[in-house]
């Protein structure tokens, strides 16, 4: 016969199922930042391709950071306008119009993280 699991390990479980994502989740914001940072200064080196790969890893992680956190969702929004126009821009070689995106991304980046923190 089976043993019903008890309560106290299903919440021992979904306690520590909810830390590990909470965790993750917080991870998005600055890796976002990070790669928005890195795309940012490869602009400036004119780097376009570069640019791009960074942008493109920016832009995953502001993804999964507003399906989590509705309050920045207004920021995170605008990051994410501007991280597409950065990619697009980098694809066409302008390195130095993604350099101006990248940088607006970050602000919404940080502005967003200021609110999640709150």
């Amino acid at each position: 016969m089976k043993k019903p699991i008890s309560t106290l390990s299903l919440i021992a479980f979904l306690f520590i199922s909810m830390i590990g994502v909470s965790f993750a989740v917080e991870q998005h914001a600055p890796e976002a930042r990070k790669h928005a940072q890195l795309a940012a200064q490869h602009g400036k080196m004119g780097h376009a391709d570069v640019l791009v790969k960074h942008a493109e890893e920016a832009l995953e992680h502001v993804d999964a950071s507003i399906k989590v956190h509705l309050e920045a969702g207004e920021h995170l929004n605008k990051a994410k306008t501007h991280l597409e126009e950065a990619i697009k821009h980098g694809k066409m070689g302008h390195a130095d119009v993604t350099a101006k995106h990248t940088k607006e991304a970050i602000t919404h980046i940080d502005a967003a993280n200021d609110l999640m923190e709150h």
